[in-house]
């Protein structure tokens, strides 16, 4: 494996063993739902938006390293975002996980281009993007997301 491979299969390691924002903010007015019954992923996730920004994130749950991670990092992405920045870092991670985004355009991923490697492992795409599709149904207020 390179050295950028093992630097990232650490971050998301580190990310699954210890998730930032792992917990439910106090105040909260979008909640939702995710469950990959594939896996047995499940989270919970919780958004303070105010004036079309995300002010406060949290999540609860449980699945595998990917999905924690992916949840952790994107918390993390998130807060301060406006609404209409989260929809296209939504399509450019979409894209990078599988596999359909532009080479040389990752810059503006931040740690998310860890996932880079998910598009080699299709089952595990639905994983990764578990969270930020159900984040997309907490802002929809349609408050539960299943992939399969």
């Amino acid at each position: 494996m390179s050295d950028l491979t093992d630097l990232y299969q650490e971050v998301i390691l580190d990310h699954n063993r210890s998730p930032r924002n792992f917990r439910q903010p106090e105040a909260f007015n979008h909640e939702a739902m995710g469950h990959n019954p594939l896996c047995g992923d499940r989270i919970k996730l919780y958004l303070q938006v105010e004036e079309g920004q995300i002010v406060d994130v949290g999540f609860q749950g449980s699945g595998c390293a990917i999905s924690q991670a992916s949840a952790s990092l994107m918390t993390e992405a998130l807060k301060g975002m406006s609404l209409e920045q989260f929809e296209s870092l939504f399509g450019r991670f979409h894209s990078l996980v599988t596999g359909q985004i532009v080479e040389g355009s990752q810059e503006d991923l931040g740690k998310l281009v860890v996932f880079s490697g998910v598009s080699q492992y299709p089952v595990r795409v639905k994983c990764a993007t578990l969270p930020w599709h159900t984040l997309k149904a907490a802002l929809s207020r349609t408050g539960q997301i299943t992939t399969e």
